[in-house]
């Protein structure tokens, strides 16, 4: 698992029309990295699009964000226009990424167990080190909760 202080493990990924997008590229702005189960299932929505709705405020306070999950570039393209998403999302269908963050987890549900991606949220600093972790993620309250740490 990651700490506060380490190294953000670096990645390259798709993101809905295939552009490759790496972290390096934010090197001078914090990066809200979160990490999400699947598009268009109802706390991935509320989660997203709380995000979206808040990304000016982001951006006035030089930080960029960008949604994680092993959903297709082709899932997200749909997830972005039904929903009119302002953020990035990137597909990380291997899993690489995902594994590197520490989010591939085993997960109980209904009694049972199966791994999947745990909802977490990562704050890159302006250096590409790790500064938050936010675990145990409530989708709705995540966006407001990491705008309110950015603002200090």
């Amino acid at each position: 698992m990651l700490n506060i202080g380490d190294k953000a493990p670096s990645f390259t990924l798709p993101d809905k029309d295939g552009n490759q997008v790496s972290l390096s590229d934010f090197l001078g702005k914090k990066v809200v990295l979160y990490f999400y189960p699947k598009d268009n299932t109802q706390g991935c929505t509320k989660q997203a699009c709380g995000f979206s709705e808040n990304i000016e405020e982001f951006e006035n306070n030089n930080t960029v964000v960008i949604g994680i999950s092993k959903d297709s570039q082709k899932s997200h393209k749909n997830f972005i226009e039904k929903q009119n998403l302002k953020i990035t999302l990137l597909s990380d269908i291997e899993r690489q990424v995902i594994e590197a963050y520490g989010v591939w987890q085993e997960k109980k549900m209904y009694g049972k167990v199966s791994m999947g991606v745990v909802r977490t949220t990562f704050v890159i600093d302006e250096e590409g080190n790790i500064e938050k972790i936010f675990d145990k993620v409530k989708a709705a309250q995540n966006p407001q909760e990491t705008l309110n740490y950015i603002k200090g």
